[in-house]
């Protein structure tokens, strides 16, 4: 069965526009729950812009389904994730000067060292996801380096802006998640997914979850968080919600 993570990031943007205490991504978190989130995500930067280490450490003691920590590949971020032991990890590409992640990593380029980063947070425990596009070589690689998951990066899907553009990254995306699944891994998706553009991707059989958060954050500010969750888990199954 499709489950839907929620991605809490934005919450603390709001939070840290202002250096305040508001609004809690951990209320926020519990909020998502009762409304539905399978899964909590969030991304800790390397700038820290908007989740901080307290908020991980704290959700890790109060999600009570999982949490996914999505970080950068790097030495500092393994240790931390080493360190607090999330449900699972999803290594993203990250770059300063970005307002959001704009591609999958390019695993191929360095096919040694990420393997090398597999290993060490799976032989800790700690389920490993590469975030990729739907890209054979990409995603043959990803299987290569033993982990077990991977997120089909949904951004070029979500950002089309013809309907000739989308249904050909939504086709790229379902043979990708066929490749996936025939190599071992499981195949979760996320990036850019909203109310009006989530079902075809949800209709993707073998996906198991989506990681979505910047518009059920959005609806939360307007709604409320339990009904903004509800509501993309609606649309997930086909409802038509403006």
């Amino acid at each position: 069965m499709l489950t839907l993570g929620v991605n809490i990031d934005h919450v603390a943007t709001i939070r840290q526009a202002r250096q305040t205490v508001e609004p809690d991504p951990i209320a926020a978190a519990i909020l998502a729950e009762l409304g539905g989130a399978d899964g909590i995500t969030v991304h800790l930067r390397e700038d820290r812009r908007h989740i901080q280490e307290r908020d991980v450490r704290l959700l890790r003691e109060t999600v009570r389904s999982h949490l996914n920590l999505e970080i950068a590949p790097t030495e500092n971020m393994i240790a931390f994730a080493l360190n607090v032991k999330p449900n699972y990890v999803t290594l993203v590409p990250e770059k300063r000067e970005e307002v959001t992640t704009e591609g999958g990593l390019d695993l191929v380029k360095d096919l040694q060292r990420f393997t090398e980063v597999v290993e060490k947070l799976q032989g800790a425990g700690i389920p490993v996801s590469w975030f990729i596009d739907a890209v054979p070589a990409q995603i043959a690689a990803a299987a290569e380096t033993g982990a077990q998951f991977i997120e089909l990066h949904t951004g070029k899907y979500a950002n089309a802006v013809s309907e000739t553009t989308r249904q050909e990254e939504l086709a790229l995306l379902i043979e990708g998640c066929e490749q996936a699944i025939a190599a071992g891994l499981r195949v979760n998706a996320g990036h850019g997914l909203t109310y009006q553009n989530v079902y075809p991707v949800a209709s993707i059989l073998g996906i198991e979850e989506l990681n979505i958060g910047h518009t059920i954050v959005s609806r939360a500010v307007l709604v409320g968080m339990e009904r903004a969750v509800r509501d993309m888990k609606l649309a997930m199954h086909g409802y038509n919600l403006s």
